[in-house]
């Protein structure tokens, strides 16, 4: 596989391993690390690329394998998860502000989640794979993955809504 080929195949999803990995791990120099780690391993491996099916689905597992195996590492003990993906310049400053408070709240409620509802959600909500995808990738059947997303959801929902209405945490 020449370098042009192997570009054409891993560029267009690169941008999701690096998502994904930033909501695993906290700092965009690790989630910038993480992604050149799993690209310099397809890199490598470029020859096995043609095999696989799917060599996104493939690229997401390996990129949530490493970052939770560096979570799992002594030196990542003070990582946490954020995300703040929403910008919408077209809107007034008050409501930029308001905007701005609504992410970062659903983030704190998201870093709250279990594990696999946090990844669930990443996956599925702001990657936009579909439910056979993530499934393969976590290693669950379909059905457990609609529950997981649902009570995320609900979870989400129901601190935000508190959250808004009361002030409660």
């Amino acid at each position: 596989m020449t370098q042009s080929e192997f570009l054409n195949i891993v560029m267009p999803f690169k941008d999701k391993v690096f998502r994904l990995a930033k909501r695993l791990l906290v700092s965009t120099e690790e989630a910038e690390d993480a992604t050149q780690e799993v690209l310099l391993k397809l890199w490598n491996n470029k020859a096995k690329i043609a095999e696989y099916k799917n060599v996104e689905a493939f690229s997401m597992t390996m990129t949530k394998n490493f970052c939770f195996d560096k979570l799992k590492s002594k030196q990542a003990q003070n990582l946490k998860i954020v995300h703040s993906n929403y910008e919408d310049k077209q809107t007034t400053l008050q409501k930029q502000v308001e905007l701005n408070d609504s992410v970062n709240w659903v983030a704190k409620i998201i870093e709250d989640l279990p594990e696999q509802q946090k990844m669930i959600i990443q996956l599925r909500d702001i990657e936009e794979y579909d439910f056979d995808e993530i499934a393969k990738m976590l290693d669950m059947n379909n059905t457990a993955v609609r529950v997981n997303l649902s009570r995320a959801r609900k979870t989400i929902r129901e601190k935000l809504t508190n959250t808004h209405n009361y002030g409660i945490k």
